[in-house]
């Protein structure tokens, strides 16, 4: 009976992913001919069975960005450089998107030891990091075999600086990894989906405004009361929006 339901499963899995691929087919067609509008709906069809890649979000913010929807065409350029953060083009092209915002907000910059560790932390996903350590770790053992059971002095020499080599950054992967790990827990980034929206001084409507927001805006979620989001802005600043205001990544 479980071998039945995994066949099942199996055919199920596979006719989905023909499926989609043929969706995503006729969305670049669309897209091609002019159509954007209809592109979206066949790529949101996609999405809609939780099939998630970069190729489909970045085409989902080509086609919003034709149509001038500047905060749709930035979530999902957002959310593909979240899958390929060192991707040049879908970084080229949300600072194209970027662009129509209203928001001038500054960044406050990072410097020292903070900057270099997270920048380095940021050139790789975690799974990546996790995945070079891994290779690391196979590397170490066998290059400690390798010094173990040599006979020749040399070899024993050169196996035994290739595996501490290999430990050594086995180490500077691992302090990478979880330290990606600790910025992605705290990074909750946010879209401003609204054309304009009022920032409050606290979470209900009879609060003062403190600023405002425009669509497009990138912001931090901090903290949630009922259908109110506490967000910070770049340059430090902090305030209370509805949570229909913005879209969470």
């Amino acid at each position: 009976m479980k071998k039945l339901l995994y066949i099942l499963s199996f055919l199920f899995s596979f006719g989905l992913f023909a499926q989609n691929d043929a969706l995503f087919e006729q969305a670049n067609t669309l897209y091609n001919e002019g159509k954007y509008g209809e592109a979206i709906d066949k790529y949101k069809t996609i999405l809609d069975t939780k099939n998630h890649s970069v190729e489909l979000y970045f085409n989902l913010g080509n086609a919003h960005y034709k149509l001038n929807n500047i905060a749709p065409s930035i979530y999902y350029y957002e959310k593909a450089l979240q899958l390929a953060p060192n991707d040049e083009d879908i970084k080229n092209n949300l600072a194209f998107a970027q662009n129509m915002t209203i928001d001038a907000i500054d960044v406050v910059p990072e410097a020292g030891l903070s900057k270099i560790l997270n920048n380095a932390a940021n050139t790789m996903t975690f799974d990546v990091w996790a995945k070079v350590s891994i290779g690391f770790v196979f590397c170490f053992v066998i290059l400690f075999l390798v010094y173990y059971f040599a006979y020749s002095s040399l070899r024993k020499r050169l196996a035994f600086l290739g595996s501490l080599a290999s430990l050594t950054i086995v180490c500077i992967t691992l302090l990478f990894a979880f330290h990606k790990f600790n910025l992605d827990k705290k990074n909750k980034p946010a879209i401003v989906f609204a054309k304009e929206i009022l920032v409050k001084t606290a979470p209900n409507n009879r609060s003062e405004e403190s600023f405002r927001l425009h669509e497009g805006t990138k912001v931090q979620i901090l903290d949630t009361v009922d259908d109110w989001k506490k967000i910070r802005l770049q340059d430090g600043k902090t305030g209370w929006v509805s949570s229909e205001d913005i879209k969470a990544l």
